[in-house]
């Protein structure tokens, strides 16, 4: 690891572990942006499936909807990328080395990238493309194993350090 990745993550330590006010509100970000942006994902791939299995006018409605799903999703995740850095410079020595956490890091890539993917599929499926509704479909249903999956090695991750 970098020296001045270290020094940086020992002085938050430091800080960190002597304020309990801040280390709530350093956790409490992580939960909120998961709660909201994770929330909102889920709510959203759901909607996806029963789209695909509506109607004309219940496919018309998700796509309205799914541009301001997609906002609050990357909100919830700048929090929770910003609050996870955090959390993981309060204890740089053990996450770094933790298999756990390189699978989690790992599993937030893939939930980034098939965000990536769900949000162009809608965007084509809206300009008229109706072929994208599969790839719309596949995603949002990898993305609700993702997200579930990122969460339980998130609450894992503590025990496995």
């Amino acid at each position: 690891m970098a020296p001045i990745i270290a020094n940086a993550a020992e002085s938050w330590a430091s800080i960190y572990a002597a304020s309990p006010m801040l280390r709530t509100v350093v956790g409490f970000a992580h939960v909120a942006g998961l709660v909201g942006g994770g929330g909102c994902a889920i709510a959203a791939d759901r909607a996806a499936l029963v789209a695909w299995r509506s109607g004309a006018v219940e496919r018309e409605s998700y796509l309205r909807w799914l541009p301001r799903t997609h906002r609050a999703v990357l909100a919830g995740l700048a929090a929770v990328v910003v609050s996870g850095v955090l959390l993981a410079f309060a204890d740089l020595d053990a996450y770094w080395v933790s298999r756990a956490f390189w699978i989690k890091m790992a599993l937030v890539v893939a939930l980034l990238v098939n965000g990536a993917v769900l949000a162009s599929a809608g965007r084509r499926v809206a300009g008229g493309d109706a072929a994208r509704w599969r790839t719309l479909r596949v995603t949002s249903a990898l993305s609700l194993f993702l997200w579930f999956l990122t969460t339980l090695l998130g609450a894992a991750l503590p025990n496995a350090l």
